[in-house]
């Protein structure tokens, strides 16, 4: 069976009281908040940060998105979110995430993203960019 290949990262946080809503439960809404967090981590842990894709000449627009909610976070709870740049030879960007919430040990949501490649004129690439298929070419994967 061939295993796929990723890299990982993990990062942490803090609900805050303006991210509840009024049962004191994580609005739904912001857990793509969280996922975009962990993508701006994860691309400038990696080097290849938002602004190192723009000043390249492109954009990376989501054209898709899903979580599954399985246990709500509460005002105070601490959470992990754990995003994996997923490896495809496509010419586009899948991350997976998992958040963890931290204070009752429990999964508190799962998702993922695709994105793609635009140039700054707004035309769909159906290749990789070359400087995003140099920076590919270099990460260590992990095979999971």
């Amino acid at each position: 069976m061939h295993k796929r290949e990723v890299i990982s990262l993990e990062i942490e946080g803090d609900i805050r009281f303006s991210e509840v809503d009024s049962m004191n439960v994580v609005w739904h809404g912001n857990y793509l908040k969280y996922f975009e967090d962990a993508r701006e981590a994860f691309g400038i842990h990696y080097g290849m940060a938002y602004i190192d894709i723009y000043n390249s000449g492109f954009l990376t627009p989501i054209v898709k998105s899903e979580i599954e909610h399985k246990f709500p976070l509460k005002y105070g709870d601490k959470f992990r979110t754990k995003i994996a740049l997923v490896k495809t030879i496509a010419a586009k960007i899948v991350y997976e995430y998992e958040i963890l919430n931290v204070t009752t040990g429990k999964i508190s949501a799962v998702g993922k993203t695709i994105q793609v490649f635009i140039d700054n004129q707004g035309e769909l690439q159906l290749v990789s960019p070359r400087f995003y298929k140099e920076w590919f070419n270099r990460i260590q994967w992990e095979k999971e």
